[in-house]
């Protein structure tokens, strides 16, 4: 397994990182440029999450949800301000444990898609 192609992730944590290599140990090398290019279509960079986050203390509370598929708690963000901002204060501490936790739906997602094309 060729880890390079991971390095290519803006942002990457060492947990994700770790996630990966794990996720892809079996992989051969065509397999893994297949997964590489359907996950990273779908991930997220933290940092992206992150200022998507502070937009909402002046624009739009909740978007970070949208962006992460929580569809309900984008929409109480939106409605109650981001809980009267509590929630959003939450979310900017969290803005990685959010990322990742998408990522690693992403993750599976692409390596069930993957395994679907290759069948």
């Amino acid at each position: 397994m060729d880890e390079r192609y991971f390095y290519s992730f803006s942002g990457m944590e060492a947990e994700e990182f770790m996630l990966l290599k794990q996720a892809t140990k079996d992989m051969t090398e065509e397999q893994l440029k297949q997964f590489v290019m359907v996950y990273q279509s779908r991930r997220k960079d933290p940092q992206t999450i992150l200022l998507v986050t502070l937009l909402g203390f002046f624009v739009v509370a909740g978007v970070q949800r949208f962006m992460t598929n929580q569809i309900g708690m984008g929409l109480l963000y939106f409605f109650t301000g981001g809980l009267c901002l509590i929630g959003t204060i939450v979310d900017l501490v969290n803005y990685k444990k959010l990322a990742l936790e998408y990522n690693q739906k992403m993750m599976f997602e692409s390596m069930q898609l993957c395994k679907m094309m290759n069948s």
